[in-house]
């Protein structure tokens, strides 16, 4: 006893951390290792799994849905995180230099308003607000002229229209965390800049954007992890539709688990999905290392 009572008072600041520990063992790690080992099982929940080896992973490259839904989450996320990343940096930067005040403040509630409302809440109103027939912005569209957009029947627009959605939603969160690292620019970078002549555009360029490169790691880093999980904003808008234009890799994985009950499969799809992203996330991180991102 006398010996654990040391030991305790020795590393007691592990004590504090250890509900945490725990729970990202229960939740994080635990879940990450049964995935693992039933991505090489055969697996239906109403029979026990049954190791196959690596039978599930050479499923994937024949798997008629699969390469569509790597296409398209790739194309999503090509789309949405170099967009909703300039843009977030270029509002935060007009508010913290151009609108302060309430102005300002209404401007960074009214941006914020789309990331507090739930995925499936925006996916269904602008679902509607894209419908062909009575949806608002094809109503628009009649008023200047315009004919008829199918938005989210047509095989080419469709992953388009579910991603400016994504981008509309998203801006907001990235928005603030931008505009926090604004705050810590010292103002007498920008004031020796004035001095010296330089532009706006100059002191945003040769200024705002180095200062900012580890948040725009993190922007980078967090748009691209949720674009390869996207799959309530798909869901509620297309379904996956019309065809494979809007399938995603965790609606595959959502469709091979819990619609035809193949539970190994869909683990083994996670799995690389998983890897995909862990090794793009080192990737991004090598690149603004050496580009002097910490």
């Amino acid at each position: 006893m006398k010996a654990i009572s040391e030991f305790i008072k020795k590393n007691n600041g592990f004590l504090y951390v250890l509900p945490s520990f725990l729970l990202l063992v229960l939740f994080s790690l635990l879940p990450l290792c049964m995935t693992g080992y039933f991505s090489f099982t055969e697996y239906s929940v109403l029979k026990p799994p049954v190791w196959i080896g690596l039978d599930n992973y050479k499923s994937m490259a024949g798997d008629p849905f699969f390469r569509p839904a790597i296409r398209n989450t790739v194309i999503y996320t090509l789309v949405t995180v170099p967009v909703q990343t300039v843009l977030s940096l270029v509002i935060a930067n007009l508010l913290a230099s151009r609108f302060r005040g309430r102005v300002g403040n209404f401007f960074k509630s009214a941006l914020f308003i789309p990331v507090i409302s739930s995925m499936v809440l925006v996916g269904t109103v602008w679902k509607f607000m894209l419908a062909t027939e009575g949806g608002i912005i094809n109503n628009i569209l009649g008023l200047v002229g315009i004919g008829k957009v199918n938005w989210l029947g047509r095989y080419n627009l469709a992953l388009i229209s579910v991603s400016i959605v994504a981008i509309w939603k998203n801006v907001g969160y990235f928005l603030v965390i931008y505009y926090a690292g604004l705050m810590d620019v010292p103002k007498s970078l920008y004031e020796a800049a004035k001095v010296d002549g330089a532009s706006p555009l100059q002191q945003f360029l040769y200024i705002t954007v180095p200062a900012l490169k580890p948040i725009t790691y993190l922007v980078i880093t967090l748009g691209t992890i949720w674009s390869f999980q996207v799959f309530d904003l798909v869901y509620t808008m297309t379904g996956g539709g019309p065809g494979t234009a809007t399938i995603t890799m965790v609606m595959s994985i959502y469709q091979s688990g819990f619609k035809q009950y193949k539970m190994g499969y869909a683990s083994a799809m996670a799995f690389v999905l998983f890897l995909i992203v862990i090794i793009i996330s080192i990737l991004q991180k090598k690149v603004f290392s050496g580009k002097g991102g910490e």
